[in-house]
């Protein structure tokens, strides 16, 4: 599991994109490949607050990124790289997957 520390992706109004995806299995180096470099890509975009990230040995995971406003979510969504990385995961490395776009009304970090 990979998870960030910083406390404004507890903002309110703040947006969690939540991804839940199956992994299908094949091409494991390249799906960690496209996905590190979608993870820095992010972490550029305008807006980016976070991301966390967690996946069983079955091949499930979750990732949730977190944006400023829906407009920055949106721009994150319509990015050319990421849309292409989008279609080459249904093609190759998902079986099936979940997305939902929620705002964040109250949010709490520990310690």
């Amino acid at each position: 599991m990979q998870a960030t520390a910083d406390s404004r992706i507890h903002a309110n109004g703040a947006i969690a994109v939540i991804f839940a995806a199956q992994h299908s299995g094949r091409d494991a180096s390249g799906y960690a490949e496209m996905a590190a470099a979608m993870d820095a890509l992010a972490a550029r975009q305008p807006g980016f607050l976070g991301m966390d990230h967690a996946g069983g040995a079955d091949g499930f995971g979750i990732t949730v990124s977190y944006w400023s406003d829906d407009a920055s979510a949106r721009a994150w969504r319509d990015n050319p790289e990421h849309r292409a990385a989008r279609e080459a995961g249904r093609d190759r490395w998902y079986d099936r997957y979940t997305l939902h776009v929620a705002r964040i009304e109250r949010g709490y970090a520990w310690p």
